[in-house]
């Protein structure tokens, strides 16, 4: 990877300040967090901005997060694309569903710790192929 690029994260999230508060915990040199607020801004954002790291909440008024994510690996050019779902949804069977049988690449859930996140995104990026 190209390391004079900056790492481009996506957040597809419906609550602005949620929005915020990742922006602010990934904020650093040589990293550019993006917002959006709907799954279909996100779908768009996606194709526009291809991301190193999608971060995606499922519960969205309009397109929810595991349609976005359906979309997402449907399209040869996005499917390569990380994942890591953000969301209330605290259950044991949703954390079940995403990261085994969906195969999303993290799954947290709200209230994290901002280095929860910080973790993840490092893991996901380490295991994504060159």
């Amino acid at each position: 990877m190209d390391t004079t690029q900056p790492r481009k994260y996506l957040c597809i999230e419906d609550d602005p300040e949620m929005i915020d508060l990742i922006t602010l915990i990934l904020n650093a040199p040589g990293v550019s967090v993006k917002g959006a607020h709907s799954g279909r801004q996100g779908l768009d954002a996606i194709r526009l901005e291809k991301p190193d790291v999608v971060l995606l909440d499922l519960m969205m008024p309009d397109i929810d997060g595991w349609e976005v994510y359906q979309q997402l690996k449907s399209e040869p050019e996005t499917q390569s694309i990380p994942v890591i779902v953000i969301t209330a949804k605290a259950q044991n069977i949703d954390k079940v569903l995403g990261l085994h049988i969906a195969g999303v690449d993290d799954y947290i859930c709200k209230p994290f710790h901002p280095q929860e996140l910080i973790d993840s995104i490092q893991r996901v990026l380490e295991k994504k192929p060159a």
